[in-house]
């Protein structure tokens, strides 16, 4: 039997290599997808020969990743139920897809991961390799073999294998469009997060910052009229505006598996370009453009979050942002400070707004009479609806 396994290099994954090898009876392929991550991969090749892989794969998807996945969060202001800019979800399909690549190359029998049966994730990457290796028996370690992390530890230390533990009190996922922070204490929602659990966003008493975004067809292209790749221009992002200690982000969230669960993020990068990018919506779009697009916005923030980026509505609603974008264009202004930012300015040659029109002191004004039939007209609906109910 030969089983592929989508290999983070972290304690779950590198148990599961020889788990699943003498289990199975298989020749284990791990496959280490690279989606921003700091990581060194090289360590992590040698940990899953180790740990007994038959045959390793590291595979850098992280311009894909930006310019594929991220440029729609960016378009459709991806974020499940308003708050999470989705880092973890949005790449799990992509990694599903280099996993799967690698696992019809080697005529894979199975496709493995290290999702438990109360994440999402299992939910993502199960959908991911339904829909593109249908044949492939599905395997997942952590749904079976009823071990606790300090069990796991016991097993590798037992079977001789090294493992990286991201951390004594944290279970840590990362990426470019963010950082999610798991475990200790932060599962109890009435406790404050530890300053310990950040490493992107750090308490400084840095001055202000003022930080410019250039947009065309929905997208950033500059910062501060430098002109450079999104994933760059992400990567420069979560450096400048974490440094201020912006971008973090603690919620009670709805799991697609069924309960509430208390999250943590670090994603500066991700919530700055949202933001910037509902603004000039905001300052563009008509206002049934505006009402429309936030009900996509939130559609589609949905899909990806529940594991249905291979729902073809998902693909509809892609179409959708990007016809939509083609007027979003324009420069936005931030203004950075002790952890908080807020735009100051923006402008687009798109936009529709008037000074001479929204000034109350001088240009067009509408005269009593037309004001007075305004107000008529509008009402009436309501003004009728209400008499005739006494």
């Amino acid at each position: 039997m030969k089983i592929v396994l989508a290999y983070s290099g972290g304690l779950d994954t590198t148990v599961a290599i020889r788990w699943l090898k003498e289990t199975f009876k298989a020749d284990v392929i791990t496959v280490t997808v690279d989606v921003g991550q700091k990581e060194d991969f090289k360590k992590i090749e040698e940990r899953a020969y180790i740990a007994g892989a038959s045959k390793h794969y590291t595979i850098n998807a992280v311009e894909e990743f930006a310019n594929n996945y991220i440029s729609y969060a960016i378009k459709l202001n991806g974020l499940y139920e308003g708050v999470y800019p989705l880092s973890t979800a949005l790449a799990r399909p992509l990694i599903a897809e280099k996993v799967v690549e690698v696992a019809k190359k080697e005529s894979a029998d199975a496709v493995a991961h290290g999702s438990t049966s109360k994440g999402n994730d299992q939910v993502r990457f199960d959908l991911a390799v339904k829909t593109l290796y249908p044949d492939a028996k599905i395997i997942a370690p952590a749904r079976i073999w009823n071990m606790t992390r300090e069990d796991e530890i016991k097993y590798a230390k037992e079977k001789g294998i090294p493992i990286k533990i991201e951390s004594n009190k944290y279970s840590i996922d990362e990426n470019l469009w963010g950082r999610s922070i798991e475990g200790d204490i932060i599962s109890d929602p009435s406790v404050e997060v530890p300053e310990d659990a950040f490493e992107w966003t750090k308490q400084t008493t840095h001055n202000k910052e003022i930080i410019t975004i250039q947009f065309k067809n929905g997208l950033p292209i500059s910062i501060n009229e430098e002109k450079m790749e999104l994933s760059k221009l992400i990567a420069l992002l979560n450096l400048k505006l974490g440094s201020h200690g912006f971008g973090r982000i603690e919620h009670i969230e709805n799991r697609v598996v069924g309960f509430k669960s208390r999250e943590v993020y670090e994603a500066p990068a991700a919530l700055a370009l949202i933001i910037s990018h509902t603004d000039l919506e905001k300052t563009i779009y008509t206002p049934f453009e505006l009402r429309f697009k936030r009900y996509v916005d939130q559609l589609w923030a949905d899909l990806v979050y529940q594991g249905l980026w291979f729902e073809p509505l998902r693909e509809t609603l892609h179409k959708t942002a990007d016809d939509m974008n083609r007027w979003i264009e324009g420069e936005v202004k931030l203004e950075v400070f002790n952890g908080s930012l807020r735009v100051i300015g923006r402008k687009s040659i798109y936009s529709p707004y008037s000074e001479k029109i929204a000034s109350y002191n001088k240009g067009w004004y509408p005269t009593d009479e037309m004001a007075r039939g305004f107000i008529e007209i509008w009402g009436m609906h309501s003004l009728m609806a209400k008499r005739v109910r006494g």
